[in-house]
């Protein structure tokens, strides 16, 4: 069915706005609506035994109605949850009209539709907290049907759970599929746990650019736009690390972002082209003090959001409650691929993914050959928090060399549940090395490595004026939201994820209605 083509249901809708219009009724009135009270807090806050009775302004959506002759009881929902409310022809409508009852709340009126309603709390016969409607007035009329989600012991009929309907149409899913908005409630809290941790300790929020004119800070595809006024084309970020290690230069001893980040990659379960990362980066300490700070972190969050640190999710249960167990990259692959990566050369390198089937291209160079067989032999042994400890060279061209072994970086990754949520490093802030480090991976790219980082020449001036010892950290936040609301697609935790647009969104193309 064409997305814009109009039901029976909603050809009858608008026959009834008009309707409303013709009887003097604003369907989309613009005066402020006096709310001063929320439907849970209602029903929280009422005693029987209370000598008056509380009178109450409330607004929200009619999400179920029953009309019983003189008398109607319809279902609220506002932003807190749902309740009763009963309309009675005779309080609502004036002696003069009450014709006005049967014309509007039996055929005019629909479930979707904006109301606001005065009146007193009640105990109905049938035990029911509600309200005692003195007055409704239509705030907003629902030109389009909300799918009616019935329950019966337990089971859900005609349910709104079509994945792709449900992501196309989040403000539809928000409303009739239970426990969705919590999941981005909880998101929300996630978020401010989070701040306030940083903010506890004097750490400086900031906002970086978005669109850049050289894409780095990660290995990663970026999407390309062009920027008119300049007349040249620039990158949606694909992280923040360069500008903020540049304000750690510039004085800032510690500062953190919640970065919208762009990678022009794959969509899975895992993976969104746009999603959410925090950086924080703080001067004078290095990727030990890190994994202890990460450590208190996720276990400070964990007990704000659920009140332990143990969760559920996959089926399996994970702890967050520091600390972490720690295991080198070398070991890890030792451990579980049977392959002693210490001083391996390229080829060597490739002949062991070939030995055990790992994908591998002639593009891929040390760094991403290691990185493959990590990926593929090892990821899915980490349930728990563990840190994956100190990377190859070749993997980390922004990392510290190792103090004792020049071979490897000062870095670690956080996987949990079989995947990386956060990724942190002593910075390299030698700018000669940094030079020789860029360098390479412009030799990557011109062998074919579409996500070697460019040069950043104005980064590397930057780090010529001198930057301190400082550790930086990246947790992706979506995935940080999967683990801590039990969702397993970051779909769920999104509340727009990209989706293949359903017509033609060329203004050129597009006709009106």
């Amino acid at each position: 069915m064409n997305p814009m083509e109009r039901s029976e249901q909603e050809i009858f809708r608008r026959n009834s706005m008009e309707q409303l219009r013709s009887m003097g009724i604003d369907p989309y009135p613009a005066a402020e609506y006096p709310v001063n009270a929320w439907s849970e807090e209602i029903k929280q806050n009422f005693k029987d035994e209370d000598p008056e009775k509380r009178q109450v302004s409330v607004a929200g959506r009619i999400m179920s109605r029953r009309i019983m002759g003189k008398a109607s009881f319809v279902e609220l929902q506002d932003a807190k949850g749902r309740i009763q409310i009963y309309l009675s022809r005779d309080a609502v409508c004036p002696d003069e009209n009450k014709d006005l009852y049967q014309i509007v709340f039996k055929k005019l009126l629909d479930i979707g539709d904006f109301v606001g309603v005065q009146g007193y709390v009640f105990r109905t016969q049938m035990g029911e907290i509600s309200l005692h409607a003195d007055r409704l007035t239509l705030l907003a009329k629902a030109l389009r049907p909300l799918p009616v989600v019935k329950t019966k012991e337990g089971v859900v009929y005609d349910g709104f759970t079509d994945p792709e309907q449900r992501y196309r149409r989040r403000y539809v899913d928000l409303l009739v599929n239970e426990g969705v908005r919590d999941v981005f409630l909880q998101r929300t809290r996630i978020f401010r746990s989070m701040r306030d941790f940083f903010n506890e300790r004097g750490y400086v929020e900031v906002d970086t650019p978005v669109l850049q004119p050289i894409a780095g800070g990660a290995a990663a595809r970026p999407f390309v736009t062009h920027h008119n006024a300049l007349d040249r084309d620039f990158y949606l970020r694909i992280a923040n690390e360069l500008y903020l290690k540049r304000l750690i230069v510039g004085g800032f001893e510690g500062v953190y972002e919640f970065s919208r980040n762009f990678r022009n990659e794959g969509m899975d379960r895992m993976h969104n082209p746009e999603f959410t990362v925090m950086e924080i980066y703080v001067a004078y300490k290095d990727y030990l003090w890190m994994m202890a700070f990460t450590e208190q972190l996720l276990e400070k969050i964990t007990k704000d959001l659920h009140g332990t640190t143990r969760l559920e999710f996959g089926g399996k249960t994970v702890d967050f409650k520091a600390p972490y167990p720690r295991i080198t990259m070398t070991e890890a692959i030792q451990r579980h691929a049977g392959v002693d990566i210490t001083d391996m050369d390229e080829p060597g390198l490739r002949e062991a993914c070939r030995r055990l089937g790992v994908e591998e291209d002639p593009t891929m160079g040390k760094g991403k050959l290691i990185d493959a067989l990590f990926g593929s032999c090892c990821e899915e042994h980490f349930i728990q928090p563990t840190f994956i400890t100190d990377y190859p060279v070749e993997m980390s061209p922004l990392t510290k060399r190792h103090r004792t072994d020049p071979n490897l970086t000062e870095r670690f990754e956080l996987m949990v549940c079989g995947k990386e949520l956060a990724n942190a490093y002593s910075e390299l802030n030698d700018p000669v090395e940094q030079t020789r480090r860029f360098e390479e991976q412009l030799r990557l790219s011109e062998k074919g490595d579409d996500e070697a980082m460019f040069i950043d020449r104005d980064f590397l001036r930057a780090l010529e004026y001198g930057m301190p010892p400082t550790a930086g950290m990246g947790i992706g936040m979506d995935r940080l939201a999967m683990f801590l609301t039990g969702q397993e697609s970051i779909q769920e935790v999104l509340l727009f994820p990209q989706m293949r647009p359903e017509w033609d969104t060329n203004p050129e193309k597009q006709q009106p209605e």
